[in-house]
């Protein structure tokens, strides 16, 4: 072969070899390449993961507030019973009304504080922050011993069966039992004697500015079914301003 043939020979195998360091540069920037593919692909992947756990921590949070919520908030007042209705009007006691008369605020004043009710039994007006009639005991013997402290507990969702228990227009041992059987069996429900009832009024019933009267006729019977109508559509309801603060319901 010829000096000429040689030279052109090894002139191809040069310009189709590789330049130095070529093939290690292009497996260098095929691995940066695939690396950068990694990166994005992990960059995805922990983007989606995200977006996951913020809509479950989203959803977490909606479903916690709502059931925080319906657990604290107070049912609704409900419609006093057909039965306890009947029994009023045949005992001749007055409608479920808004007395007339206090007013329907519900201010907390500083204890000392002089209050006065312009309505009797009271069922709203000012009271002290830091006396409240307690749920327990359901019954009393004795009048209560402040109308201020059961103006806070009707606030707090309570119900008040009130009946005279001396003197003329007192109300039978048997009325006594029945209201004070009620008073067991209902929620946030105190019977209890006053001693400052209107005349011809032997029992009075009240929730927050709720109130329903009834003459000395009535019987026990009577007295049970309309107490218990009147507890049922007002105790531990949202009747009262701070019915969640209720300790019964």
């Amino acid at each position: 072969m010829t000096n000429k043939n040689k030279n052109k020979k090894r002139r191809a195998r040069q310009a189709k070899a590789p330049a130095p360091g070529g093939v290690n540069e292009a497996r260098r920037e095929r691995k940066e390449q695939a690396r950068q593919a990694r990166a994005a692909q992990r960059k995805r992947a922990e983007r989606t993961a995200f977006v996951r756990r913020a809509a479950v921590f989203s959803v977490a949070g909606i479903v916690g507030i709502g059931a925080f919520y319906w657990l604290n908030r107070a049912a609704s007042p409900r419609a006093v019973p057909q039965a306890a209705v009947a029994a009023a009007r045949a005992a001749g006691c007055s409608d479920v009304s808004r007395p007339v008369g206090d007013a329907r605020a519900g201010d907390h004043v500083p204890e000392g504080t002089p209050i006065s009710y312009a309505q009797k039994p009271a069922t709203s007006g000012q009271h002290y922050g830091s006396q409240v009639l307690p749920a327990s005991p359901d019954a009393y013997d004795q009048p209560l011993g402040s109308e201020a402290a059961a103006v806070h507990f009707l606030e707090h969702s309570g119900v008040l069966l009130y009946y005279r228990a001396d003197g003329k227009g007192a109300v039978t041992p048997a009325v006594v039992d029945a209201l004070r059987g009620v008073a067991r069996r209902q929620p946030m429900t105190v019977a209890a004697p006053h001693e400052g009832l209107p005349e011809r009024t032997s029992v009075a019933l009240a929730a927050w500015d709720q109130l329903q009267t009834c003459p000395v006729s009535i019987t026990a019977g009577q007295a049970t079914t309309v107490a218990d109508g009147f507890a049922e559509a007002f105790a531990c309801t949202s009747n009262a301003p701070e019915a969640n603060a209720a300790e019964d319901c």
